[in-house]
């Protein structure tokens, strides 16, 4: 053959023995296992798209949830019976979020097998995610747990605990504040970035992450004063490294050596610690805002709700972090049978239910009792009877005049 054709020959096989193309466009030698397509041809595509810490949760999630379970499975033998056995088995001891992230990831990257031509059919596409999955978490707490938790807290755990009920802040806004975050002549709080793991990011969650707040007034003078003693703590210590109280770029609660404090290690310091003295469910940042933002319910608009936890969609603060209470739904289900009871149906009207409760059982009988020594005609007192007797009379009626009419047919 002639020196193009080699070429070309060599580079085909290349591609057979690499696992990247075949003869018809498809991958058929069984060179492609699926940890190699995931790590070689999906994850290269999809990470430009990710932020770091986003792309290192997303990669922890596909490994362990699918590439573990397929890892040297060749790709062409995976077929939609033995994903859907893998994600009814993952709902056995998986969180429903978590099943439904791997049925996203993997119906994902068997369409990108197709895309690439890896694979001529998707046995992906059409895999449902169990119908009977795992609740996920819905703890919340009522306000007074919340006023116990800050009353067992020292100064510090009480303020930071304080502005993060007060405000519903993520741990990583709430330990990336620095002191030029705070404007205490208009009362607000900017969020310039966040910690997470050992970093502190220029960027949130969220694009509303970063924004300026409303706090408190008293919050303002009370971060004031935590400033004012931060500041003689630090100048007792001799050894202290990071920038002071005085600085702007001091934090607004800094560890032991002048950094920002790791929210995982409070979380199980402080707030693990104070649910088990004070026999709480849960007690955690994630239980904080979930709370919050069910109780405010009572105390402002769902949009203004919303804004408060810098939610980029409405239905994220309504149906992810407001959680039904029993007060709440029992007053609905009162008011709607005091609306029906209004109505003319069996039963007393509100108001005369009301009066009974304060006129005693005598009265009570009177008032539920009918009026049949009044002067009302016969005529107006039977138009004034409920709809539903109304109704059985007339269906008697019907029924005493067709066995008549058989009757005088027979």
């Amino acid at each position: 053959m002639t020196k193009y054709e080699a070429r070309e020959k060599s580079e085909l096989e290349i591609k057979k023995l690499t696992g990247q193309i075949a003869e018809d466009g498809v991958v058929k030698n069984g060179s492609v296992t699926f940890d190699w397509f995931v790590h070689n041809r999906y994850l290269p595509l999809k990470e430009a798209d990710w932020k770091e810490e986003t792309a290192k949760v997303k990669k922890y999630l596909i490994q362990a949830d699918l590439v573990d379970a397929f890892k040297d499975v060749r790709l062409e033998n995976i077929d939609k019976l033995a994903l859907q056995t893998h994600l009814n088995q993952m709902a056995k001891t998986r969180s429903r979020d978590r099943v439904l992230q791997a049925t996203a990831y993997m119906r994902a990257i068997f369409r990108e097998a197709v895309e690439q031509d890896f694979l001529p059919k998707d046995p992906a596409r059409t895999v449902k995610p169990p119908s009977e999955l795992k609740e996920t978490d819905k703890t919340t707490l009522t306000w007074d747990q919340l006023r116990a938790a800050l009353s067992r807290l020292p100064l510090r755990d009480w303020i930071v605990l304080k502005l993060d009920m007060s405000n519903a802040l993520r741990p990583g806004e709430l330990f990336g504040l620095r002191w030029s975050c705070l404007d205490p002549e208009h009362c607000l709080i900017e969020i310039k970035e966040t910690a997470y793991k050992g970093k502190i990011r220029p960027w949130g969650k969220t694009k509303g992450s970063l924004t300026k707040i409303p706090i408190a007034k008293p919050l303002v003078e009370e971060l004031q004063a935590w400033r004012k003693q931060c500041r003689e703590e630090q100048q007792r210590k001799k050894h202290w490294q990071g920038p002071t109280a005085d600085a702007p770029e001091g934090f607004i609660f800094p560890g032991r050596n002048g950094g920002f404090i790791d929210s995982s290690n409070y979380r199980k310091r402080v707030l693990h610690k104070l649910a088990k003295e004070l026999e709480l469910p849960k007690l955690t940042f994630q239980v904080i805002r979930r709370t919050i933002a069910t109780l405010a319910k009572d105390k402002g608009h769902v949009e203004d709700i919303q804004g408060m936890m810098r939610h980029s969609r409405l239905a994220t603060t309504t149906e992810v972090y407001m959680q039904s209470l029993e007060d709440g739904v029992r007053t609905t289900v009162n008011s709607i049978y005091d609306e029906l009871s209004d109505t003319g149906t069996w039963g007393p009207r509100p108001s005369e239910a009301s009066r009974s409760k304060h006129t005693g059982r005598e009265q009570s009988a009177t008032t539920m009792a009918p009026a049949r020594e009044t002067s009302v005609p016969q005529e107006q007192d039977q138009s004034a009877k409920p709809v539903r007797g109304v109704v059985l009379e007339f269906a008697t009626r019907m029924r005493q005049s067709r066995g008549r009419e058989m009757l005088l047919n027979d």
